[in-house]
């Protein structure tokens, strides 16, 4: 267990990472992974029963967790380098010729990946088939699985949600990263996914709700989220498009692109370095 203000320094670190990641492949989405930055931090760090020492692509004995929003990937890799899965000195190899670290998570690269992911709306299926099989198999441990907002104008995520609470997967817990931005501007704008709780709900889920930028509310709504009433969970975070950079936060525009190296300085001067670059 960690407390808050450990958190908090992993989390500072991790967009520090992420930042200096798609500055140096002048390519990425830096946005959504600042967003989704603290709900990752307290999955990993605190709620899921994970060791990098013993994990197995099976997920035999330990937890999993599915990246359905695949560009996400920055966020993604510095946690799982902070976890221990691999070396943090990977990450300045983003998105380059022949590396580990793809543009988006693919399998059989780094330790820590169950399903490769970058077609939005699949990783809600792949998570609800992996918790299948440990009900199946009578196993004690969860599923996560983390979407966009924007990702869930997809229709195969609803496909999932059905099929989830037919088979009663208590054991998944999906988390929405709800920033109300996509790349072409604003949720609402573009299709307008309206009140998403209410439509979870209408689906048969248990729908929580929490602030994903306070780790107090964060680990609420993972205690939350661990009952067992043959229902499945989503955790909608209420997050804000770049946070924790003054000059992305609340903006699209910083949706897929990259800072420059002047930027990227000037990021890195609004995040604590707690846990050494690399």
């Amino acid at each position: 267990m960690k407390t808050v203000q450990e958190l908090q320094d992993i989390a500072s670190q991790v967009r520090r990472d992420i930042v200096r990641m798609v500055s140096a492949a002048k390519s990425g989405h830096p946005g959504g992974s600042l967003s989704s930055t603290d709900i990752l931090t307290a999955l990993f760090f605190d709620e899921m029963k994970q060791d990098p020492a013993t994990w197995r692509r099976d997920a035999k004995g330990q937890d999993a967790f599915i990246l359905s929003a695949g560009h996400l990937a920055p966020v993604y890799y510095s946690v799982l380098a902070r976890a221990g899965y691999f070396k943090p000195e990977l990450m300045g190899t983003l998105r380059k010729f022949g590396t580990k670290l793809q543009g988006h998570p693919a399998v059989g690269y780094i330790d820590g990946v169950f399903q490769p992911s970058g077609s939005l709306g699949q990783g809600l299926s792949a998570a609800a088939g992996i918790a299948l099989s440990k009900k199946m198999s009578r196993e004690p441990e969860r599923v996560f699985t983390l979407l966009g907002d924007g990702e869930c104008e997809e229709g195969q995520v609803w496909e999932a949600a059905m099929f989830a609470l037919h088979h009663k997967l208590d054991n998944l817990v999906a988390m929405t990263d709800w920033n109300g931005m996509q790349i072409d501007g604003p949720i609402e704008s573009v299709t307008g996914i309206g009140e998403l709780g209410e439509k979870w709900l209408a689906f048969g889920w248990d729908v929580i709700e929490a602030d994903g930028h306070d780790f107090e509310s964060i680990l609420s709504a993972f205690k939350l989220a661990r009952k067992q009433n043959g229902k499945p969970k989503m955790i909608l975070f209420h997050t804000e498009m770049g946070h924790g950079v003054d000059f992305m936060a609340g903006s699209h525009s910083w949706h897929g692109k990259a800072p420059s190296a002047e930027q990227c300085e000037a990021a890195l001067a609004q995040l604590k370095e707690t846990l050494g670059d690399y």
